[in-house]
């Protein structure tokens, strides 16, 4: 099967097909491989990726300029500081005056696709940051691509379970634990969802683990258990910081997020809250209960709280493995999507 995603934007893998997924992974473990192949590094020559950041960054913006660079193109870096943005009753950011639909067609004149990460404390209500993606989504004839919102982070899940895969092999059957952690970061959801989102699609068992106070989102905790269902995996949620640590789970995804409430009471009041529940920590005792399980995480690890050193330093610590293919994930979808390179599946 030949899988053709020219044109698509990447804005949740909930919203990509599974052969989708797979062809994505397949390339991204081609061109980690071949890294420097000449079969890649023209792909995007003479072309341009608009990245809108309106939230900073480490990993993403270095990891998708490398990215077209190593395909061949150029990624120009834009933030509204500098573009004069304004905010709408509905949420939704105009530029000086100027409405998405008018600014987004005129983009698409200068550029093959645009990158946008917009977090939750550049938004007044949850959800607004993805409403926005999609409104550009809407008016622009080249691809968008999530570089991580305040409900998803495509580019994150594919690099989470590229790792697992080189780690584990296949995952069908296999058990992840997401599982809440204490720390000073209050961080949103965008990460969480999307792991919980493509393992359950990918055939895996999930267990998340939370004190009570910090429900996620329903409307993604039903995704989740629909994909369960649909694979015939286990969906499981305890409230113990212990209990969910046991032989089966052969994946650990340890880290902080912020409770419902936390665009009503905001960032110094959740992380105060948050940093009194210090058993919620990944720490060797807990691991040794697993199935030989690997420690995954998005980074940047808050250590000490989310996880222990000896942890998230330790053999069976994956994080770098699943930071480095941030870069590999993303140039196979700016291939897929901005140059047109088909997959066989």
């Amino acid at each position: 099967m030949l899988v053709d995603i020219k044109g698509k934007d990447v804005l949740t893998t909930q919203e990509l097909s599974v052969d989708e997924i797979k062809a994505i992974l397949k390339l991204a473990k081609e061109m980690k491989k071949d890294r420097f192949d000449k079969k890649f590094n023209q792909l995007l020559k003479d072309k341009t990726f608009l990245m809108f950041f309106f939230n900073p960054s480490l990993r993403t913006r270095i990891s998708f300029e490398a990215a077209a660079t190593e395909l061949g193109g150029h990624a120009q870096f834009l933030e509204p500081k500098t573009m004069r943005l304004k905010k709408t009753s509905q949420g939704v950011e105009v530029q000086a005056g100027e409405t998405i639909e008018d600014a987004a067609q005129v983009l698409a004149r200068y550029a093959a696709g645009m990158g946008i990460r917009i977090l939750e404390t550049s938004v007044k209500h949850y959800g607004d940051g993805n409403a926005l993606l999609r409104e550009y989504a809407r008016w622009m004839n080249v691809p968008i691509i999530n570089m991580a919102d305040d409900k998803y982070h495509p580019c994150q899940g594919l690099s989470d379970v590229m790792g697992m895969e080189e780690h584990r092999g296949d995952l069908k059957g296999k058990t992840v634990l997401m599982s809440w952690a204490h720390g000073a970061l209050a961080r949103s959801y965008c990460s969480v969802h999307e792991n919980l989102l493509i393992t359950s699609r990918l055939g895996m068992n999930v267990k998340l683990a939370y004190p009570k106070g910090y429900d996620l989102p329903e409307e993604e905790i039903a995704k989740v258990k629909k994909n369960c269902e649909m694979n015939g995996t286990k969906f499981e949620i305890i409230n113990d910081p212990y209990a969910a640590y046991n032989e089966d789970v052969e994946f650990v995804y340890s880290r902080n997020w912020f409770g419902p409430d936390f665009y009503e009471i905001g960032k110094e009041a959740e992380i105060a809250r948050a940093r009194k529940m210090t058993d919620w920590i990944c720490d060797q005792e807990r691991m040794d209960r697993t199935n030989n399980a690997l420690f995954i995480h998005p980074m940047p690890v808050d250590r000490g709280k989310e996880v222990t050193d000896e942890v998230a330093s330790g053999p069976n610590s994956i994080i770098t493995d699943i930071a480095e293919n941030r870069l590999h994930t993303q140039k196979a979808i700016m291939a897929m999507t901005m140059a047109g390179l088909k997959v066989k599946i």
